[in-house]
């Protein structure tokens, strides 16, 4: 391929109708793996919530806990008044969640103190009053109709859905592998389809043209041109050769 070739390739990638499509999916793609992975997430602030509405027969929380990672989230942290409200409020009208609701935490005897599964900073409580007990496998819950929380046995047998929340941006900290390269696949592909679509529309142009010219160099020669030139030289000759 000569200069000349190039530089029309390289021209035709900037103008072809291909590439402002493949800038559209590259940004959606990259900014679908800034926000909350799909519409069926719910977010606020800078989180992105999930309530799996499934009712699972389980053994101990990490049971749940894993419903959460399979998402490439963890189970649900709290850390504020308006993220405590905002739960109860998209429960009751969006999620038609159940009365209770299992956080994501533990009781650590270590420390003798609750902890969060997704190591955030234990900020905020809203414990409900309860008469002293044996917190060793004690387990927070949400209860929805005055969003307080309670403490309660860990070793729950059933559970109507689990709360899920991962953090924004949704990167690869919150995938998992699965999402990763599904995400890798879609960028390469459609990079892949930008150049394949610049390639074409290069071909195009360029038998465009070449039929263009075909075209012309079918019509009538200049009275200018060197074969017309030839001609009336002849013609002079055996003018001369009359006389």
């Amino acid at each position: 391929m000569d200069i000349q070739a190039i530089l029309c390739l390289e021209e035709c990638i900037v103008r072809s109708p291909i590439l402002p499509l493949a800038y559209i999916l590259l940004a959606t793609t990259f900014l679908s793996l800034g926000n909350c992975p799909s519409s069926t997430w719910v977010q606020f602030q800078d989180s992105c919530y999930i309530f799996l509405q499934e009712a699972l027969k389980v053994e101990s929380i990490e049971d749940m806990r894993n419903q959460c990672i399979r998402q490439g989230a963890d189970m649900i942290s709290i850390h504020n008044e308006e993220e405590n409200a905002f739960i109860l409020d998209t429960l009751k009208k969006q999620w038609n969640g159940p009365d209770d609701i299992l956080l994501g935490m533990f009781y650590d005897t270590d420390d003798a103190s609750f902890k969060w599964f997704d190591n955030s900073n234990m900020t905020f409580d809203k414990w409900a009053d309860q008469d002293g007990e044996d917190l060793v496998d004690t387990c927070g819950f949400l209860y929805t109709k005055t969003g307080e929380w309670k403490k309660g046995n860990c070793e729950v047998f059933s559970v109507e859905g689990t709360l899920c929340k991962a953090a924004i941006p949704y990167n690869k900290k919150y995938l998992s592998d699965n999402h990763i390269v599904i995400s890798a696949l879609v960028i390469a592909s459609t990079v892949i389809l930008a150049v394949l679509g610049a390639v074409i529309w290069f071909l195009y142009r360029r038998n465009s043209d070449l039929g263009f010219t075909t075209v012309f160099s079918t019509a009538p020669q200049s009275p200018d041109n060197d074969d017309c030139v030839l001609v009336v030289a002849e013609e002079n000759e055996y003018a001369v050769q009359l006389d």
